[in-house]
C-alpha cells in the first residue's frame, strides 16, 4: 500500500508539477556548491568520499566548469588534480578549457592546457578557444593559446577568424591592435576573408582603425 501511494504521489508530480521536478533536477551537487565557494577542504572530503568528480548538474556543467564560470582557482586546481575533465561539456558546448579562454581566466586556462586541453575543440560557434579571446581583449590569453598552438586560421560557423572578430567585434583599442600584432606574428592569414569575401584590411578601414589597418598594411594584406 505504501508502495503504491509513493507511485500515486510520483505520478501526480509528474502530472501536475513538472517544474517542481525540474527544480529538483537542477538542484547543484554538492561537489558544485563547493566549487562555487572555492571550497578546497569541502572538495577534497567530498572527493574522498566518493563523489563523482564529473557528475553533471542540470545544465550539464561539471564542477569544474562552475568553478571555471567564478574564475575559483583554488577549487579548479583542486578538481583538476584529483582527475576532472577540463573538456567535459555543458548543455551550450562549454567546457573548462573552453570558457575559461573566452573569458581570459588564465590561471584556469594553464592548468587545463597541461592537463589534456583539446586545442581543436570548438565551442558552439564552430570556434576555438582563440576566436572569443581575440574578440573580448584578452591580450595575454590570445598569446597563451598562440604558443600553446591553437589554429590561428580558424574560421567559425559565422565565417570569420579570430583576426576577423579582433576587427569585427573589438574596438579598435590598444588591447585589439597588440592582439592584432600577435596573430600576424604567428602567422594569421591577413587575406583570409569571411562569408561575404571582405578581408580584415577592408574591415579594419571602414571602422576607422587606422593602427590596425596599418599593421595589416605593413604585414601585406589587401
Amino acid at each position: 500500500m505504501l508502495k503504491l501511494a509513493s507511485f500515486s504521489a510520483w505520478l501526480f508530480l509528474t502530472a501536475f508539477c513538472p517544474p517542481l521536478l525540474a527544480a529538483e533536477n537542477t538542484m547543484p551537487l554538492a561537489l558544485h556548491k563547493a566549487a562555487a565557494a572555492d571550497d578546497v577542504a569541502a572538495i577534497k572530503t567530498l572527493i574522498a568520499e566518493g563523489a563523482e568528480i564529473d557528475a553533471r548538474d542540470g545544465t550539464g556543467a561539471t564542477a569544474l566548469l562552475v568553478a571555471t564560470h567564478g574564475n575559483r582557482l583554488e577549487a579548479a586546481r583542486a578538481l583538476i588534480a584529483a582527475g576532472a575533465d577540463v573538456n567535459a561539456r555543458d548543455g551550450i558546448s562549454d567546457s573548462p578549457y573552453l570558457y575559461a579562454g573566452a573569458r581570459g581566466h588564465l590561471e584556469i586556462l594553464k592548468l587545463t592546457l597541461a592537463h589534456g586541453a583539446d586545442l581543436a575543440s570548438t565551442n558552439r560557434y564552430g570556434g576555438t578557444a582563440l576566436i572569443p579571446a581575440a574578440e573580448r581583449g584578452h591580450v595575454e590569453t590570445v598569446e597563451t593559446l598562440i604558443a600553446a598552438g591553437v589554429d590561428v586560421d580558424h574560421v567559425n560557423r559565422l565565417g570569420w577568424t579570430a583576426l576577423l572578430e579582433a576587427i569585427l567585434l573589438g574596438d579598435g583599442g590598444p588591447r585589439h591592435v597588440r592582439i592584432v600584432e600577435r596573430l600576424i606574428s604567428a602567422g594569421a592569414d591577413v587575406d583570409l576573408a569571411d562569408h561575404d569575401g571582405v578581408t580584415p584590411l577592408r574591415h579594419a578601414r571602414s571602422r576607422g582603425y587606422r593602427d590596425i589597418a596599418a599593421l595589416l598594411e605593413k604585414a601585406g594584406a589587401k
